[in-house]
């Protein structure tokens, strides 16, 4: 039986920091978290709705706060002098040639700090972050998931499949 909220709040609450501070820019294994939260969801010590609903939302918090940040402050962080000023240079010119030739696509595939610093439209950006968000936790979770039910003896469609089309237990 999944353990009520009254006891794994601070779970979710770690999820949700974790996942968060990884989509804002900071370096923290948000996909380890959810990995890890999934698994435990497969031993039904979480639940799994509830972990990729937080995930979901952390990611898009998480972007929106790394938006913001690129879009504040993503030149000046760049352009800084430094040692590693010619390599951020080099970072910025290729993500400027990526957002022109993919548009919002490029929000798949690079850091939402970058997506502030193009200028991408907010309204816009909060889109695809979030069907990003979606797609990142959706596959992450689920995967884990299945790999925790597997390892443990659950080698049924039912259990495969749960995760994928919401099957009730």
């Amino acid at each position: 039986m999944v353990a009520g909220l009254a006891s794994t709040w601070w779970q979710y609450l770690l999820l949700f920091g974790a996942v968060a501070a990884s989509w804002a820019g900071a370096p923290v294994i948000g996909t380890a978290a959810l990995g890890a939260a999934a698994l435990a969801a497969s031993q039904e010590k979480l639940d799994l709705a509830a972990v990729l609903v937080v995930a979901v939302l952390a990611g898009e918090a998480g972007g929106l706060c790394g938006y913001a940040i690129g879009r504040r402050w993503g030149r000046r962080l760049l352009e800084r002098p430094g040692k590693h000023q010619a390599g951020r240079e080099k970072m910025e010119e290729r993500g400027e040639k990526l957002y022109t030739r993919w548009g919002f696509l490029a929000v798949f595939v690079t850091p939402a700090i970058v997506s502030g610093t193009a200028r991408m439209p907010p309204y816009r950006f909060a889109l695809w972050n979030l069907l990003d968000s979606l797609g990142w936790s959706v596959s992450v979770a689920a995967s884990a998931y299945g790999v925790g039910r597997l390892a443990t003896g659950h080698h049924t469609g039912h259990d495969i499949a749960k995760p994928s089309v919401w099957i009730p237990s």
